[in-house]
């Protein structure tokens, strides 16, 4: 296993057609690996970001017939980078939709998937009101994989305020956490930075959270500051406002450091629940 490597954030600003998404991304991962990225990570609807619950669920595709998660596996196996698609519009069955991450190896294989279990259902305020569970079927399970540096934990956006999942994830073995988001610029300024850095602190866990930002075409208006952040809370890297990559070395050594220092994962302690 590498003791380091280098990870990058992709932050875009995806409107709500797939094939534009799918280049304007496609063009920013080349970026990010010729300048040396291992892991390179998008975010949370990375490619298409689309507020309409009727639309959404028409331009949704199966897995194994979405276009865009083809054209990532393509681009997998071009650069040579194991690619993090934070996240995809999925067709289910039912009708329903699944807001699923899928990981992809060097070689365009999918090594694992993972569906957003929290659905963001919310009333933020000066219009702002959320339902995510109205067209997406949530997921019911944790998942882990295996990449060549670690273990890597994944998630999705609002799934950042259930700490339980985190946790649940560390103690299984993760090195890092992912956190593909498209968060609200209301939400972000409010508690992203603070929450990122804790889902680190408290885990002794790297965090990788590639996000949105600016003002979309469906409406939405997502904070950006993509964040890598080490396992005691530093934040590496930050993307700011606008379009870009970020990237950061990732010293693995550092998360047996963190925790060796701070060995809070092996002194959780059962207790009763709290009368009332």
């Amino acid at each position: 296993m590498s003791t380091a490597f280098k990870v990058a954030c992709v932050q875009p600003n995806s409107g709500r057609e797939i094939a534009p998404n799918v280049e304007t991304v496609s063009a920013m991962v080349r970026q990010a690996r010729a300048a040396g990225a291992d892991l390179i990570t998008t975010p949370e609807n990375v490619s298409m970001m689309e507020i309409r619950s009727r639309l959404s669920l028409e331009k949704a595709r199966p897995q194994d017939e979405h276009p865009a998660l083809a054209a990532f596996q393509d681009l997998a196996r071009e650069t040579g980078a194991w690619l993090l698609v934070g996240s995809l519009a999925i067709r289910l069955p039912d009708d329903m939709i699944a807001n699923r991450s899928v990981l992809l190896d060097d070689a365009g294989t999918i090594v694992a998937t993972y569906d957003k279990i929290h659905m963001f259902d919310v009333d933020l305020g000066d219009g702002q009101e959320y339902r995510e569970s109205k067209t997406i079927r949530s997921g019911d399970r944790a998942v882990i994989a295996e990449t060549p540096w670690g273990k890597l934990g994944m998630s999705v956006c609002y799934d950042l305020r259930f700490p339980h999942l985190y946790r649940a994830l560390a103690k299984a073995g993760a090195d890092f956490l992912a956190v593909p988001a498209a968060f609200t610029r209301t939400t972000g300024r409010a508690h992203w930075h603070v929450l990122m850095q804790a889902r680190a602190i408290e885990n002794g866990c790297y965090v990788f959270a590639p996000a949105q930002c600016g003002d979309h075409e469906d409406g939405r208006e997502t904070f950006g500051h993509s964040l890598i952040v080490d396992p005691w809370g530093e934040i590496l890297a930050d993307g700011g406002e606008d379009v870009g990559v970020i990237m950061a070395e990732v010293d693995v050594a550092g998360i047996a450091e963190a925790r060796r220092k701070i060995p809070a994962l092996t002194h959780d302690r059962p207790y009763a629940a709290p009368e009332g």
